[in-house]
């Protein structure tokens, strides 16, 4: 396959976008400085709403699903990391070369073949 054959394919292929999606996360976010903040211990929750966890903070308790899980400047270093990470892919994908390489190895196989299949559903819909 060419490299217009797979610039070409990618463009119609379900499979082929399929698989980069996967790849843009896994590149740009999974393996960002998400990690560091998921770092730590989760909480349980005996009732599973975790309706019946709270943090305590000097300023009284508050329940689980209304604390923040990130400040400001953790959020604000997540994005910028995650912004030059997924400028990094962008500048190979349209790279001649490497971004030919890249659609041609997609095209082979499913770097993530254990990753659930991406689909066109909104968020709201999975819920």
């Amino acid at each position: 396959m060419s490299a217009n054959e797979a610039a070409r394919a990618f463009v119609t292929d379900p499979v082929l976008q399929k698989r980069l999606a996967k790849y843009i996360v896994h590149q740009c976010f999974r393996n960002s400085r998400l990690e560091d903040l998921h770092a730590g211990i989760s909480p349980s929750s005996a009732v599973g709403d975790y309706s019946d966890v709270e943090v305590r903070s000097p300023y009284g308790p508050i329940p689980w699903p209304e604390v923040s899980r990130f400040n400001d400047d953790e959020m604000k270093d997540l994005m910028i990391d995650v912004v030059n990470r997924t400028y990094r892919l962008i500048h190979r994908l349209f790279d001649e070369t490497g971004g030919a390489a890249l659609l041609l190895q997609l095209a082979e196989r499913d770097p993530l073949p254990r990753w659930n299949e991406p689909t066109l559903a909104d968020d709201k819909d999975l819920k």
